[in-house]
């Protein structure tokens, strides 16, 4: 597939809801641990950093499970506390430890203090990253950039790290509604520069990460986490497709249709059917196989499949991926099952 063909590729075309061969199939984190190759060029890196911020490496990382696999999109090998690292917090990153940063933010008051970076200067490792994976891919496979959704960085910068009860997040949310607006509309505007930074780089589609949206009252996720999301989809520039993924957001699927991006990520809990009664008209959908299924025998794992393709049933308008991320102890040949089956059980004439 030539550079000028890549709009004829599944992935882009499902995104549009136009008719395909196949349903596409790509998967988060699908550049990682589980792959021993994506190990050993981490154990070069020396850190998880490094990786990132190495655009070779990162170019290398973001290859390599297509070397693997027939996957229909390669995904930018990044982290998405890009953001929040460049405006000076601190970060450290330790696989098996999680996101530290050394300088959260300790009061609403902080807020103030924060910047846009600059990501050409600030974080010109990502689209450093970006122009040297596209001349790689040779217009083969289509390329999606990312990030993550501002109630979500959020979350981190004021937590200091990944604790999962967002004891201090949400003292901040409830006790300072109108700092925690502000805090999330300047990441939104951050978010929408890096992003539009990243498709003048090269990238074809791009996706926000909202991992923790579904920690939120509906009142408190359509204030915080949905509104700076729409944010972003309006203000990128150009006919580029955009995916939002809340966690636990299946409550707000109509809600986040709404927003003008072009697919919702589903998460495994919701019935892809039943997403597609609701908002399909509107919207492609993307995912949503459970990721602990790929732990499962083959033949579980290819009846696991054929039950969210027949959920979703005929029609365009559908990405295959998991619910979630895959994690670092699944065996490759189980995902190498998975994408065939995908491809094969999914196959329909176009014409």
């Amino acid at each position: 597939m030539g550079a000028g063909q890549l709009m004829d590729s599944r992935f882009l075309k499902a995104l549009r809801r136009q008719a395909v061969d196949c349903t596409p199939v790509w998967l988060m984190r699908q550049a990682g641990r589980y792959l021993p190759e994506y190990r050993a060029t981490r154990e070069r890196a020396g850190n998880f950093l490094n990786l990132c911020k190495t655009p070779e490496l990162a170019c290398e990382v973001t290859l390599q499970p297509l070397a693997r696999f027939p996957l229909d999109a390669a995904i930018l090998f990044s982290d998405i506390l890009t953001i929040p690292d460049a405006m000076g917090l601190g970060l450290t990153l330790d696989e098996g430890v999680g996101p530290r940063f050394s300088r959260p933010l300790e009061s609403p008051a902080a807020v103030a203090t924060l910047g846009i970076p600059d990501p050409e200067t600030d974080l010109r490792y990502v689209t450093d990253a970006v122009r040297l994976i596209k001349r790689e891919l040779g217009g083969r496979t289509p390329l999606i950039g990312f990030a993550g959704s501002p109630w979500t960085l959020a979350t981190y910068m004021i937590e200091g790290g990944g604790h999962h009860e967002f004891k201090r997040a949400k003292e901040f949310l409830y006790g300072a509604p109108a700092e925690t607006e502000r805090l999330v509309n300047l990441l939104a505007d951050a978010v929408t520069v890096y992003l539009q930074a990243q498709i003048a780089a090269g990238v074809d589609a791009v996706m926000v990460f909202d991992t923790w949206g579904g920690v939120l009252t509906t009142d408190a996720y359509r204030r915080f986490s949905l509104a700076p999301m729409q944010k972003i989809v309006q203000g990128l520039k150009g006919d580029i497709p955009s995916i939002l993924f809340s966690k636990g957001g299946g409550l707000w699927l109509e809600d986040v249709a709404a927003t003008g991006c072009s697919a919702v990520g589903c998460d495994w809990s919701v019935d892809l059917g039943n997403a597609r009664r609701r908002v399909g008209d509107v919207v492609a959908l993307q995912g949503n196989l459970d990721p602990a299924i790929l732990r499962a025998p083959i033949p579980a794992i290819e009846q696991e499949v054929d039950r969210v393709l027949n959920a979703f049933g005929p029609g365009a308008g559908h990405v295959f991926n998991l619910g979630h991320g895959i994690t670092p102890d699944i065996n490759p040949d189980h995902v190498a099952a998975m994408v065939e089956r995908v491809h094969s059980q999914s196959a329909r004439p176009t014409a």
